[in-house]
């Protein structure tokens, strides 16, 4: 059996924000806290990390669409990306979800939320899913 590539895309493009999609905050905390509130699902993400790819191909599995910032393509990633691991208690800040402008967490939480059967419910909540 042969390798066939994926010719669609996962999640809309016009969800893919680069830059941050205009929010001016001064503060990198008040920023995220401004970017993760602004959409029911908001996934901070590295374009070049696997498991970014994995987290927002989970989502777009179940039929939510996140909004994703790529960091990586962001002139102000770095400082993000500080901010992230800062409110992770440190280690790799990326993937990072929030649902509901609520911080889930990083990919280990994503997936312990999802085989617990509690990733749903939030998503139903924060008007992600209508299922």
């Amino acid at each position: 059996m042969q390798y066939q590539p994926e010719t669609h895309s996962y999640y809309s493009p016009s969800s893919v924000i680069h830059g941050g999609g205009g929010v001016a905050a001064a503060d990198p905390f008040e920023r995220v806290v401004r970017l993760a509130s602004g959409s029911a699902v908001v996934v901070f993400s590295v374009s070049t990390c696997c498991m970014c790819h994995a987290v927002k191909r989970l989502f777009c599995g179940m039929g939510v669409s996140p909004t994703v910032y790529e960091l990586d393509q962001d002139p102000r990633g770095k400082e993000i990306e500080r901010v992230l691991s800062q409110l992770l208690g440190g280690g790799s800040a990326v993937p990072v979800v929030f649902i509901g402008g609520k911080l889930v967490g990083a990919m280990d939480r994503v997936m312990a939320s999802h085989i617990s059967g509690n990733l749903v419910p939030l998503l139903k909540e924060a008007g992600a899913l209508w299922l």
